[in-house]
């Protein structure tokens, strides 16, 4: 499904905002940070530093690990911005977007794009220089793939955007494993694979709350173009297989009982939840009684007791 042209937007989203730099410093600094999405950056570095843990079996340098958590931010803050950029015409229209930089005019589309593309070169010649340079091509390749592949390839043009554009926030478990060893394992592969099927079921939820909005303006979530039902099915078959994936690091020999009691007890957990979306989808159920946010809020919190997880438990081994 490709998207079709969008409707009328405000004036200005598209041009130069002329009175952008006219605004308060500090206001203006607050919008060059909202560029970046510093919530969505939380989630990458808590994917990020537990696997220095892992790669280290113990604690790594904490320069080290200060240095790969700056480049990690300013790498996917450069993404971040760039897609902010590509997405203006749409921010606008979308309730959930309406308040961005670029949409009320606090920073202008070529700020923006200037911005973006600095915190990339800057983000790629730190970890290249400071960490080790098969980091910062990683760094690099999560850019570009999430700015190119996500969204300017993907998001408008198929319902599997958020399954195969979700690979750029994979590669951060790599990315941590890499600052430390400078060479890859068996054991962040596993890891970014948890992420990777572990994205869907966490997006949809959110796209099933929002889901007028994405009809809106043409993008094809996969809950615009497909029941609840559908949805909750896909949801389900991705959580097992994320559940199952996350078991291998003991088999393997990464992580000891600790992961793996964690493991099994957050993932039966996140199993209950997607299973009761399920039913309240087979049920016909609509609105507020789906609960589809329980999961999406559910998802986060999943994440960040398994990868912590994987910090602690070098230490029981």
């Amino acid at each position: 499904m490709c998207v079709t042209a969008v409707e009328s937007r405000p004036a200005g989203v598209l041009g130069e905002s002329k009175s952008s730099s006219h605004r308060p410093f500090g206001a203006r600094v607050k919008a060059f940070v909202a560029l970046t999405k510093p919530r969505i950056i939380e989630l990458l570095l808590i994917t990020t530093v537990p696997v220095m843990f892992l790669a280290q079996q113990g604690v790594p340098d904490l320069k080290l690990v200060l240095l790969t958590c700056l480049g990690g931010y300013l790498s996917a803050g450069g993404a971040n911005a760039l897609n902010m950029y590509i997405d203006r015409d749409i921010d606008a229209l979308m309730d959930r977007t309406s308040q961005r930089p670029l949409v009320t005019g606090m920073v202008s589309p070529r700020e923006c794009l200037a911005f973006g593309i600095t915190l990339a070169v800057v983000s790629t010649l730190l970890f290249g220089l400071t960490v080790n340079w098969l980091s910062a091509w990683l760094s690099l390749g999560a850019l570009l793939f999430y700015v190119v592949v996500y969204t300017m390839i993907l998001k408008r043009r198929t319902s599997q955007n958020i399954v195969w554009g979700g690979i750029a926030g994979c590669l951060p478990v790599l990315i941590g494993w890499s600052a430390v060893t400078n060479s890859m394992s068996w054991a962040p592969v596993v890891l970014f694979l948890v992420m990777f099927f572990w994205t869907p079921p966490h997006y949809w939820p959110l796209s099933m709350k929002v889901r007028e909005d994405y009809a809106r303006v043409g993008v094809p979530m996969l809950p615009v173009v497909a029941s609840n039902k559908v949805v909750a099915k896909q949801i389900v078959i991705y959580s097992w297989v994320m559940v199952g994936v996350s078991l291998l690091l003991t088999p393997l020999g990464y992580t000891g009982w600790f992961y793996t009691a964690v493991a099994l007890l957050a993932g039966g957990f996140w199993l209950w939840e997607a299973h009761g979306l399920q039913n309240r989808a087979k049920a016909e159920v609509t609105g507020a009684k789906l609960k589809e946010m329980r999961l999406f809020h559910w998802s986060i919190t999943y994440v960040s007791i398994l990868f912590l997880a994987v910090a602690v438990d070098p230490f029981l081994r």
